[in-house]
């Protein structure tokens, strides 16, 4: 029987973040029984695991399932699964070989709660032409007017690509009902994942929301990989120095409240990504 583990990931609070399914022995589940499982739990993804053999180091290849399809990364899966792992054998370094690449992750705890941080793979901020942004904002049922002329539209990726949009005002962020079908459609052509809708409440604090009908999920509570995209894009920009820790509230509008931390280090063009991760009260089947 294969066992399946349930966590709130980017939280203290079960109540809170978003949940993932954690499988920690995916040895012989084929493609389809980890599809299937993962439209069963319904999460945004459930990461499957299989330790690799004859490593020095806590070393697991990972896979990550939304309901309808494997995505390459994913940030609050990947914190749920360290997190999952450190419960069972203790904190430390762990690393994660995705579809995307090598992710380090270290797992510790503070004030009685395990927080991973996971490294990024190599982002990338790549340009968007202006009739595509047109496109997005038509499918959210926003107007060009709504942006902030100070953090333009970027696709930004670190191990997946999203789409990144800037608002002037929190009431506009918190004012989302978009055609789901016109941007899942929108999105597929261009092989993203999530959109990153961002209002600056400060220079170091964004509050974010992640459409994600790709996957089936009208939107994401908090999205690790989507922050980490985040912060290279804000680097790229000039919005943040080589030098930088970030706070994103997600999830605030969804009544899920999530807290990523985002730091960017001197000298490393990799973004790491913090956050906790606790076990839902159902946490084992």
């Amino acid at each position: 029987m294969t066992t399946v583990l349930r966590y709130a990931a980017f939280t203290t609070d079960p109540a809170g973040g978003n949940k993932a399914g954690v499988v920690p022995d995916a040895t012989g589940l084929t493609d389809q029984q980890m599809l299937a499982l993962a439209a069963e739990l319904g999460y945004s993804e459930t990461a499957f695991l299989t330790a690799v053999p004859g490593t020095a180091d806590r070393r697991y290849q990972v896979r990550y399932f939304a309901p309808t399809l494997e995505v390459p990364f994913c940030g609050h899966a990947t914190v749920a699964a360290a997190v999952a792992v450190a419960h069972a054998e203790g904190p430390g370094e762990l690393v994660f070989e995705t579809k995307a690449g090598t992710v380090p992750v270290q797992v510790a705890e503070q004030d009685g709660v395990l927080h991973a941080t996971l490294t990024s793979v190599e982002p990338e901020v790549l340009p968007i032409g202006a009739e595509e942004v047109e496109q997005a904002l038509a499918a959210l049922g926003w107007a060009a007017a709504d942006l902030d002329p100070e953090l333009p539209p970027r696709i930004a990726y670190a191990g997946a690509h999203h789409l990144v949009l800037a608002v002037r005002t929190r009431e506009r962020l918190a004012d989302l009902a978009y055609d789901f079908d016109g941007l899942a459609a929108f999105m597929t052509a261009r092989d993203l994942v999530t959109l990153q809708l961002v209002w600056r409440e400060s220079e170091t604090v964004f509050h974010v929301r992640d459409p994600f009908p790709v996957g089936g999920v009208v939107e994401d509570p908090a999205t690790g990989a989507a922050a980490a995209a985040f912060g290279a894009y804000l680097r790229e920009l000039g919005g943040a120095g080589e030098s930088a820790e970030l706070t994103l509230h997600q999830g605030e509008d969804l009544g899920s409240p999530g807290l990523l931390r985002v730091s960017l280090v001197a000298g490393d063009s990799r973004v790491r990504v913090t956050g906790a991760a606790v076990p839902l009260p159902e946490a084992a089947s």
